[in-house]
């Protein structure tokens, strides 16, 4: 029995210091999230703002840099991660330092899917954008609601 107590411990410091390494999701005190104000364009029957993609590489360096010093993670192999606008730009997101964190591989994954079907039922006139901002951070922001979210959405 005291076997399995130190096998369990083992690997709970484990997963306990793997998800040190990155952020599942955004710290809402540096990406709080924001919507587009200087639109290109405006889309979907609600006429939502959009702006065009336009994150310079030194802003991606700077997010990194934010998280790693401020929140204490490790990020350091780039390829393992993208800098996602917290609030997609097909929802009318930003390009801003505020709605912008680095999603890990495992974590986008999970949600790119997610965004793609809100916002073709924002297309769709199905979904507004205050909702659909609503259910895609309570996804980003509880992983483990992402499946139920999703199908929420599917059903729209």
């Amino acid at each position: 029995m005291n076997k399995f107590f130190v096998v369990l411990s083992v690997l709970l410091s484990a997963v306990i210091s793997f998800a040190d390494v990155f952020p599942t999701n955004p710290d809402l005190n540096l990406t709080p999230g924001s919507t587009c104000d200087k639109p290109d364009a405006y889309r979907y029957p609600e006429k939502v703002p959009y702006c065009s993609r336009d994150v310079d590489t030194q802003l991606k360096k700077e997010v990194i840099q934010d998280y790693n010093q401020k929140l204490g993670y490790k990020i350091e192999t780039r390829a393992e991660y993208k800098i996602d606008h917290f609030i997609p730009l097909c929802m009318g997101g930003s390009n801003l330092k505020d709605n912008l964190w680095p999603q890990h591989k495992s974590v986008y994954t999970i949600t790119d899917n997610l965004e793609f079907i809100a916002c073709e039922k924002m297309k769709e006139g199905r979904l507004t954008q205050k909702r659909a901002i609503e259910l895609l951070r309570e996804a980003k922001l509880n992983l483990k609601r992402a499946s139920a979210i999703e199908s929420q959405i599917n059903q729209m």
